[in-house]
Parts: structure tokens; C-alpha cells; sequence
């Protein structure tokens, strides 16, 4: 895509910006900005979905008793439910990868749900760390979260030191019969590797709202079609704060979640104000 001459700034509504040459854009003094916490309610409600899809083996119950047939429906019902027996959540320890706004949010909420959580991210914001719950609590590593926790939910971007890191050696770590979550990239997981934990019963269950035609013909994965973000309320959200980001940097030159370009800001208190874009 040829950018315009005249072009300043763009705003991705949501937090990926993996369709955007971000690296070009600062070449030619394009901010980008991007929406970072403003879905991450509509994603939190999605992943405490995918906590219970995980452990009551729900979804299967259901297809099941649609296929049900007959006038003792009810005695069937009752002969076949064993089938579908799955632990309860309360007390069990979960091990959250990543703390930005979806991955507190998510912490926050399980421990409300009487979960044991365990934290990682070397790199957590002040604010996060402000907002998450004390009962929450601190890992060294992520060797600790994989060892030690019956379910595990990941919650950091895609980048070369983070893609593939759920693979064999990871999983080979964790206790036998994990629930592993997946509803930031799909590329933080081997795919590969999982199915074959998931065959060999290592896994126990995999949901993830990032699916391929493998995964979701295979046992014990449940594939949501990327719906983290699909509620009118995160749509608006995301919206609104873009236009704000956009509105702030062409009235003001404030500079507020850009992948590309340091914060900026500062109280206006002059009529015109000068934005130098410097390489350096």
C-alpha cells in the first residue's frame, strides 16, 4: 500500500498491529497507535468461558443429548450424563502468562473464582502491577507456571522469542492432564507438539480462539472462530480510543499507545506547537 504524502498517523482498533508495516510508518514519521486494554474485557469474559468449556466437558454433553432419540429421553439422559463428568475450577492453581490488561483482568477474576493464580511477566507495567489483585501470586520464571499449575493461560504478543514457545520440551514440563488456554496468537503454539500431547493424554484439554482444520478435528480441542473481541462493547471501545489517539496527536502532537514512537505528554499551554519526527 502506497502511503500518502500527507499521511500522519494510523490506529489499529485492537492491540495486533501485524497487518501494518510498522517499521516503515517510522521511517516516513507515520505513528501508529494501536488500543491496547480496550477489548480486554470482551477477550477476559471469553477465556473464563473456555476455563469451565475446559473442565466440564459441556460442549460434548451437549451434542450428545441433541442426538438422543425416543420416549425414555429423560432415562437416557440419566444412564449417559457419567460420560461427562469434569472437575470444578474452585481451588485448583492457574498459571497466567502474561500480564498486561487482559492477562490481570483474567488473574483478577479466577482468583475471585477461588482459584489458586500464579502470575508471569518480566516485563509488567507499573499499572498492571497496580491493578492486579494481591492474592495473586508472583512466579520467577515461566518453568514455574508450566511445572506447578493445573491450568494455563497465555497472554503475550507474538514475537520472535515468544512464537512456538508452547511446544513439546514446554509441555513436557507441566503435569500430566493440563488445560492449556490459548486466546492471544496462535503462533505461541507447536501445533504439532500439542496434538501429539493431547493424543498421548498429556494435555487434557486445548482451547484456543486461534484454529486450523487439524486442530479442529482433533480430540479434545475446542477451536472458537477469533470471537475474544466480538462484542458491540469492545467494538466501541476500540473505536473510541482511536479516535481519541488520532485526535490527540493531530491537535496536540501527545503521543499515547504507539508501537512505533515514544510517549508524549504534555499540557498544552501555547497556541501552535512545533512536532519534530527525528530518526534517532
Amino acid at each position: 500500500y502506497d502511503f500518502p504524502e500527507n499521511l500522519k498517523a494510523i490506529a489499529r482498533a485492537g492491540a495486533g498491529t501485524n497487518n501494518i508495516p510498522v517499521e516503515e510508518c517510522a521511517k516516513k514519521g507515520i505513528v501508529v497507535f494501536n488500543t491496547p486494554g480496550a477489548n480486554a474485557n470482551a477477550v477476559k469474559e471469553l477465556v473464563l468461558c473456555a476455563l469451565f468449556l475446559s473442565s466440564r466437558r459441556v460442549l460434548e454433553g451437549i451434542e450428545w443429548a441433541k442426538s438422543l432419540k425416543g420416549d425414555d429421553y429423560a432415562k437416557q439422559v440419566e444412564a449417559g450424563k457419567k460420560a461427562f463428568v469434569g472437575p470444578e475450577i474452585d481451588g485448583k492453581k492457574l498459571g497466567v502468562i502474561g500480564l498486561g490488561a487482559i492477562g490481570v483482568a483474567v488473574a483478577n477474576a479466577a482468583v475471585k473464582l477461588g482459584m489458586e493464580v500464579h502470575g508471569y511477566d518480566p516485563y509488567i507495567s507499573v499499572n498492571a502491577a497496580w491493578g492486579m489483585s494481591k492474592w495473586v501470586r508472583k512466579a520467577s520464571t515461566v518453568e514455574e507456571i508450566f511445572k506447578e499449575c493445573d491450568y494455563i493461560t497465555v497472554h503475550v504478543p507474538s514475537t520472535p522469542e515468544t512464537q512456538g514457545m508452547i511446544d513439546g520440551k514446554a509441555i513436557n514440563l507441566m503435569k500430566s492432564g493440563v488445560h492449556i488456554l490459548n486466546f492471544a496468537r496462535g503462533d505461541l503454539i507447536n501445533e504439532e507438539d500439542m496434538i501429539d500431547a493431547l493424543r498421548k493424554n498429556k494435555v487434557a484439554r486445548y482451547i484456543t480462539d486461534f484454529g486450523s482444520e487439524k486442530l479442529a478435528n482433533t480430540e479434545n480441542v475446542v477451536v472458537m472462530p477469533h470471537l475474544g473481541a466480538s462484542t458491540p462493547e469492545s467494538e466501541e471501545n476500540c473505536a473510541t480510543m482511536a479516535v481519541d489517539e488520532i485526535r490527540e496527536f493531530l491537535e496536540n502532537g501527545n503521543i499515547k499507545h504507539s508501537v512505533n514512537f515514544p510517549s508524549v505528554v504534555e499540557p498544552r499551554t501555547t497556541t501552535y506547537r512545533l512536532c519534530i519526527i527525528h530518526k534517532n
